[in-house]
């Protein structure tokens, strides 16, 4: 099993270039069953996320082309499985997304029951609500969705009573080829919403008001192909410019979106980074200057993201000062709290809340991932603390985060992988006419 070995007290000095936003990738790619025509993508970034979706679609029938350039072409016009099994689903949450799709086209679909995960159980029954309500029938059976409709899905309001991104992202593709306009209240509004509406609506589709939280779907046929390049990941730029400051450092970051990250960005300069936004890139300078503790409370978008809260709450063990990081979004997404007090963090929990004093420094430790964001939290504690910090179980951070140790290391971080073995899914999918 694969560990990221780090020597802290470094800080970061340089320029990173931010990958194709994993959570876009996920819900476009389970877009492209929509339709028949070619679909070429870019930007892709090269996570065991994506591979795990691309190997569902291929298991579905799906066919790429893997290019040059973090480029993809879709090819679903021989779909001939529509069911998406427990050991694939099980992996990766997002799987479901595919199920309102190969709903909508092919009028069934079979998918596994997601179950619980480390940071809490995230229920799929705004999913299923929703797709009732658009005309399908829909069983659970065996730990599976059994869905199927005849003809098309019908246009239909849908009050989502939880706030949820894929349930947002799922209804909305189920609707764009079902009869008639369909109304989604109390949509999500984080930027990968708008984002799969933009992507969709290049094929084709006709939505209006993603980004908001009413969004209008007016059914369609059929969609046809496009291009379409993948959004900058709002969480990995993140995560950098936290690691930054944590580290004293001064950073830029190049192909970012500034505006999908404003309240973050605000929060660090409250801990007393000069950050800068220009153009495509945001750099971060802490002028050899130590953070000072801020607190954070988690909530939808605009707010902070749940999952930066692990990276916020590192940078709270080393800064000046004591604060608050309040999670509401997700419940027991606090496990990488035991493996930072390992370092000598100085945390308490009252409930979910974590009460947070900053030390001068951590020491470095043997530590194990619980999920990806709090292995990123673990990587940005090893980044300050003194001596070897070991992080096991890193698998959770190649989910979300494209050749970290490789982006930390360009930056003066002294941060290696020890690795067993790497499979590279894109070589069994490279197009060599191209290569």
């Amino acid at each position: 099993m694969d560990q990221l070995v780090i020597t802290g007290g470094i800080p970061l000095q340089g320029t990173i270039r931010i990958s194709g936003a994993k959570n876009s990738v996920l819900a476009i790619l389970a877009a492209t069953l929509l339709t028949e025509k070619k679909v070429v993508i870019s930007n892709i970034p090269h996570l065991n996320d994506v591979t795990t979706m691309m190997t569902l679609l291929c298991r579905l029938g799906m066919k790429f082309t893997v290019g040059d350039k973090l480029t993809i072409e879709t090819d679903a016009t021989q779909i001939t499985d529509f069911k998406a099994p427990y050991e694939l689903v099980k992996t990766m949450r997002a799987s479901i997304m595919v199920l309102g799709p190969l709903l909508a086209r092919f009028g069934h679909a079979q998918v596994s029951l997601p179950g619980g995960c480390a940071i809490g159980p995230r229920p799929v029954d705004v999913h299923i609500e929703g797709l009732r309500r658009l005309g399908a029938h829909i069983d659970i059976e065996n730990g599976y969705i059994i869905a199927t409709v005849s003809n098309r899905l019908k246009g239909a309001e849908l009050n989502l009573g939880k706030i949820t991104v894929t349930g947002t992202e799922n209804l909305m593709m189920a609707a764009t080829l079902a009869e008639g306009v369909t109304v989604i209240y109390n949509a999500a509004k984080e930027p990968e919403v708008p984002e799969l509406a933009n992507f969709l609506n290049i094929l084709g589709a006709r939505i209006e008001g993603a980004g908001t939280d009413t969004i209008m779907i007016h059914g369609v046929e059929r969609l046809h192909g496009g291009h379409y390049r993948i959004m900058p990941d709002r969480i990995e730029a993140g995560t950098y410019l936290i690691a930054a400051a944590m580290t004293q450092g001064n950073i830029i970051l190049k192909d970012t979106m500034a505006n999908t990250l404003e309240n973050v960005l605000e929060k660090l300069q409250e801990c007393g980074a000069d950050v800068r936004v220009n153009d495509r890139c945001i750099s971060l300078n802490m002028h050899g200057r130590r953070p000072a503790a801020v607190n954070i409370e988690t909530a939808p978008y605009p707010c902070i993201p749940t999952d930066m809260q692990a990276q916020f709450l590192a940078l709270n063990t080393i800064a000046r000062g004591s604060a608050a990081v309040t999670e509401t979004v997700f419940e027991n997404r606090f496990m990488h709290v035991p493996e930072l007090k390992r370092m000598g963090a100085h945390i308490k929990m009252q409930g979910n809340t974590a009460h947070c004093t900053g030390i001068d420094y951590l020491i470095g430790a043997p530590v194990m991932a619980t999920d990806l964001r709090a292995s990123a939290g673990l990587v940005l504690a090893g980044l300050v603390a003194k001596g070897e910090t070991i992080v096991d179980r890193i698998y959770h951070i190649d989910r979300g985060y494209e050749c970290i140790e490789e982006k930390l290391s360009q930056c003066g971080a002294k941060i290696k992988r020890l690795s067993n073995h790497n499979v590279d899914f894109y070589k069994n999918h490279r197009d060599t006419s191209t290569s």
